[in-house]
């Protein structure tokens, strides 16, 4: 049964002839749910860092964990969705994000890291299934002209989710009083154990919210029609292609080859600035608790949706090249000093990179997809830049060890570099920019002509 229709089209390239609003609203609305998510790892890294007493890279584990799940069950979520539909790829991503956060029941109880690590590994497969069907679905649900931007507008969502995930964890997670490390500081053994284990019970208080969410959502898809997907056949009677073929296709295509290098680069950079966020704070500033440095991540996160807001209204005028390149260059001197200024302006800074990853991962993911010109290959392209989001479990642990051999403000050079990676591949799309409006002038130019 569908109570919100739509009569949009498919068309032979796979975009819809038109935009549907609600569906287009509802599929964006996805976005801010594994914000949520991914924000409340930046909150469990510091968490579990005090009460598992935990080295910088131990802690970054939660982000291994989370998206180690995203890279397992991506290739999966693309046969999903060529076999069935988009909507029933993200149900059963919403399904299993349910499961992971049902698991937090068990594991705040027990009080066991690697059980906690499970728990985010599950969500993080739920996660797999949302992000690999609804970036390619965002870009597809209207005219193939605007699929960037498109998929820019969903993406402002995100940070929305990430602010609400932050506010919850500050607040049901985080207490009051000094931190973690300085009320741990002066008790035995006993007194760790009992204190570690009312801690670890707070985490379970923002998953039950997101339950609701979760079933509210859930229940609204189902009753939500999307239109049906058509494939352009490879050859006769072969509307699908098999993985093999589409591998294949995918590794002959450099530009997307290269644009899976650099996601795996912005996200691994993204996800260590925000597992670090916090970190940085207590490490600058001996005065802060985890609640009061859980602020800078509030901001981060504002930052993140203005620079987003700001992208997309300088996509259409500039170019999405031009302004993911100027972003680049930009979070390559924040982050430069961010390295360099061993005080809390240095954090400021830092909320300055979260307000430059505005239009990275949304642009790169569509800009790259766009490389594959065969409709039927595009539900696995779409898999396999999620998996780039492995990025997201390599980097925090690069990072969390070069903390651990220098100091936390150093660490930060990983995501220099990572942001250096970003603007290169931006100067390649403002350089084909430039030639196709050349070739754009000379068409008409020559048109004017005959």
């Amino acid at each position: 049964m569908t109570i919100f229709k739509t009569k949009a089209v498919v068309q032979a390239d796979g975009y819809l002839n038109k935009t549907p609003p609600f569906q287009f609203i509802l599929l964006s609305l996805m976005f801010p749910l594994w914000g949520a998510a991914a924000s409340l790892n930046d909150i469990l890294i510091t968490q579990f860092k005090a009460v598992f007493t935990l080295s910088n890279v131990a802690s970054a584990f939660v982000q291994s964990a989370f998206y180690l799940g995203y890279f397992v069950l991506a290739i999966p979520a693309s046969r999903v969705i060529q076999r069935t539909s988009y909507k029933v790829s993200i149900l059963i991503g919403l399904g299993l994000y349910m499961v992971g956060s049902l698991l937090f029941f068990p594991a705040s109880q027990m009080g066991t890291y690697s059980v906690f690590l499970i728990a985010i590994f599950v969500l993080a497969t739920g996660l797999s299934f949302l992000e690999t069907s609804a970036n390619t679905y965002s870009s597809l649900l209207g005219p193939k002209q605007h699929a960037t931007l498109r998929l820019n507008i969903s993406q402002t969502f995100y940070p929305v989710g990430s602010i609400l995930g932050i506010i919850l964890g500050k607040y049901l997670i985080f207490g009051n009083g000094k931190s973690l490390a300085q009320q741990m500081a002066g008790m035995n053994a006993s007194e760790k154990l009992s204190f570690g284990h009312k801690a670890l019970a707070h985490t379970l208080l923002p998953y039950q919210f997101l339950l609701v969410v979760l079933g509210v959502a859930f229940i609204i898809l189902i009753l939500t029609q999307y239109p049906k997907k058509k494939h352009q056949p490879l050859t006769a009677g072969h509307p699908n292609a098999k993985l093999f073929d589409t591998l294949k296709y995918l590794w002959q295509n450099k530009p997307f080859t290269k644009g899976i290098l650099v996601e795996f680069f912005y996200v691994g950079m993204q996800t260590a600035v925000w597992s670090f966020t916090i970190r940085l704070a207590l490490t600058l500033n001996s005065h802060f608790n985890e609640r009061y440095a859980s602020n800078f991540m509030i901001y981060a996160y504002v930052a993140f949706f203005v620079g987003k807001f700001i992208a997309n209204l300088l996509i259409p005028k500039f170019g999405a090249g031009h302004v993911l390149l100027s972003y680049g260059v930009m979070g390559i001197v924040a982050l430069l000093y961010v390295t360099l200024a061993h005080d809390v302006s240095a954090l400021y800074a830092l909320v300055l990179v979260s307000g430059l990853f505005g239009p990275g991962w949304a642009t790169i993911y569509s800009e790259t997809i766009k490389t594959v010109q065969v409709p039927a290959h595009r539900e696995t392209a779409g898999a396999i830049l999620v998996m780039s989001i492995v990025g997201g479990a390599i980097l925090p642990l690069i990072q969390g060890a070069v903390a651990d051999m220098t100091d936390m403000s150093t660490s930060f050079s990983i995501d220099l570099i990572a942001f250096a990676v970003v603007a290169w591949f931006a100067k390649t799309m403002v350089r084909q920019e430039r030639e196709a409006q050349q070739h754009d002038t000379k068409n008409q130019f020559a048109g004017e002509i005959i």
